[in-house]
């Protein structure tokens, strides 16, 4: 595990990479933060066990309020009391796992069904 403090991103770096690189991600109250809607409760509970094993295997965990049909993940470094680039890493690895959209790649991996008994994650792209 890492010791010491990591050196905290001002907000106007922070607001330009989540642009540049998660432009679905936001910076609002010290944290980066990303809804991510759900067809329902079996996709919202996907979500966060996907979530959960990302966070666990990098050893940083984010905050996350969950509903019937989302997911609001919110990232920051509690013992820097700011956002680091610890932050921007796992948000990305979450953003590149949950919205991945198989169907919209062309390959042989077709995607979840759009029929509602089968739908999972609403992908905003």
């Amino acid at each position: 595990m890492a010791e010491g403090r990591e050196a905290t991103l001002d907000d106007a770096t922070v607001t330009e990479r989540l642009q540049r690189d998660l432009p679905q991600w936001r910076l609002e109250g010290g944290w980066i933060r990303r809804t991510y809607k759900t067809h329902g409760w079996k996709g919202t509970l996907m979500v966060i066990n996907t979530v959960g094993h990302l966070a666990e295997a990098a050893w940083h965990h984010p905050d996350l309020t969950a509903s019937y049909a989302w997911v609001e993940v919110r990232l920051m470094t509690h013992s820097a009391k700011g956002i680091t680039e610890k932050d921007l890493w796992l948000a990305r690895k979450i953003e590149e796992v949950v919205a991945w959209n198989p169907a919209a790649e062309g390959g042989p991996l077709e995607g979840t069904p759009t029929d509602p008994r089968f739908a999972y994650v609403k992908h905003d792209r």
